[in-house]
């Protein structure tokens, strides 16, 4: 296996010593069909986290609402006892439905079952870091945060988690958690053509807190865009490698978490970390999300 050497860089969360490559990998593909239940290929699955982190790899995004509890499950079995470096960012804020729906759970029970859940599936005492999911399924919806995010900053009090981002939050939410407790990432959908936090992101680079993007890829309906194909066969690489080559030199603050069940894909991803985008190829993914077009 080749190790690789540089993942795009470290970057380092804000109030921590924690210091990750910037290509990260994101768990929630491990888990069945419609993110619910085990995987198809369980040994498979084990083999691409144990891959990850061989290569380099040491940010892993994941939650105990996927499967549920089978991400997290995999990662234990997988990966225990953890690597020293090995950064496991979790999130709270949802629970699964029999039916595979996905459920919110911001109650106060609810977020400190959670987050037993999680350390209890992970085998740890503490969680590095804890992203508190609001909103819809894909943006951001208003309203305060101030209730959830008190139940998790006592649970940080306490010692069950170190630190503590948000998913899915609008810029006046983030001001809102900033005055209850350090937030050190925030996480929201954002991708070569979906270009909403593009003022955020410079925003959050100029404090230092990172911004990990989810669904980097397109999510459930992957990025499609002639545009991007032919730039990317203009450089020798898939459509896919260069659209998570353009999330690591958009901004230094950003990481990112492509997640996969396959080694193929994994190894592809990850070499998205070496490709270097000339002016005249960055000039035209820019164009694709300010032209504001449906992918």
């Amino acid at each position: 296996m080749i190790q690789q050497t540089d993942l795009a860089s470290r970057f380092t969360l804000p109030g921590t010593s924690m210091t990750v490559n910037r290509m990260g990998y994101g768990a929630m593909q491990l888990a069945g069909p419609g993110v619910f239940g085990p995987p198809r290929d369980v040994e498979g699955a084990i083999a691409v986290l144990r891959e990850a982190v061989a290569s380099g790899v040491n940010h892993i995004d994941t939650s105990d609402y996927y499967g549920p509890h089978v991400t997290n499950q995999l990662i234990k079995r997988a990966l225990h006892p953890y690597p020293a470096a090995l950064v496991i960012v979790s999130k709270l804020g949802a629970r699964r439905g029999a039916d595979k729906s996905w459920i919110p759970a911001l109650s106060s029970q609810e977020l400190i079952e959670g987050i037993h859940d999680n350390l209890r599936n992970l085998s740890l005492d503490t969680l590095d870091v804890v992203n508190l999911r609001v909103g819809g399924m894909m943006e951001p919806s208003e309203g305060s945060i101030e209730e959830p995010l008190t139940v998790l900053a006592e649970l940080q009090r306490q010692g069950l988690i170190r630190h503590i981002g948000l998913s899915n939050v609008s810029p006046e939410q983030i001001a809102e958690g900033q005055k209850i407790t350090q937030i050190v990432c925030v996480q929201n959908f954002y991708n070569v053509a979906q270009r909403k936090d593009d003022a955020l992101i410079d925003h959050l680079a100029t404090h230092g807190i990172a911004y990990v993007p989810f669904f980097p890829l397109g999510g459930f309906t992957p990025l499609q865009s002639a545009e991007l194909d032919t730039a990317a066969a203009s450089l020798e690489a898939t459509a896919m490698q260069l659209a998570l080559a353009w999330l690591l030199q958009r901004s230094p603050n950003i990481l990112l978490i492509p997640g996969t069940s396959s080694l193929k894909h994994l190894r592809e991803n990850l070499q998205a970390s070496q490709l270097h985008i000339p002016a005249e190829v960055l000039a035209i993914l820019n164009m694709i999300g300010k032209q504001g077009r449906e992918y």
